[in-house]
């Protein structure tokens, strides 16, 4: 897909202009916020997509190889996967269903509960989830287009965000 041709005007700030101009003025500061964190989530998401797509990952099954590669022994429970990742067990189910299908992970038995299943990341998943590691981080994660100083107040502002809402 080419690429678009960038906007004379930042649709966001007049949204908020029109949000303030319709009576809503005490939520547009909010409006804008989330508008805007929503824009920028769509051009993370688009620039991540863009890199794992040759790996065919998407950044759910990414960050499922890679909790995997960092676990003292490279499996985890599906259950504790999802608690991990913050995600719906069925999202579990369907990224590792796709991951095994690509040879990336394995289910293997719970060595001490039947109930169980383990994922275990494969040869292959560990060889894939540090090549896309490799290249998310030189063409994605090294630049967000932030000034210096940036990156530490995004983290910092979001996290506040996530506790209050009581995400940890």
């Amino acid at each position: 897909m080419p690429p678009r041709k960038p906007l004379p005007f930042d649709p966001i700030a007049e949204a908020r202009r029109q949000w303030t101009a319709h009576g809503w003025g005490e939520t547009a500061d909010g409006m804008a916020a989330i508008t805007s964190l929503m824009r920028a989530q769509q051009i993370v998401l688009g620039r991540v997509d863009e890199v794992l797509r040759p790996f065919e990952l998407t950044f759910a099954r990414y960050e499922v190889l890679m909790l995997l590669l960092f676990s003292r022994e490279g499996r985890l429970p599906l259950n504790r996967i999802g608690v991990r990742l913050q995600v719906h067990p069925t999202s579990v189910t369907s990224a590792v269903d796709r991951l095994e299908t690509r040879g990336h992970v394995r289910r293997i038995p719970h060595p001490t509960d039947r109930r169980a299943i383990l994922a275990e990341i494969t040869d292959e998943g560990r060889t894939t989830a540090l090549a896309a590691t490799e290249k998310l981080n030189g063409t994605v994660f090294a630049d967000l287009g932030l000034p210096e100083g940036g990156i530490d107040t995004l983290v910092g502002l979001l996290n506040e965000m996530r506790r209050t809402a009581g995400d940890f």
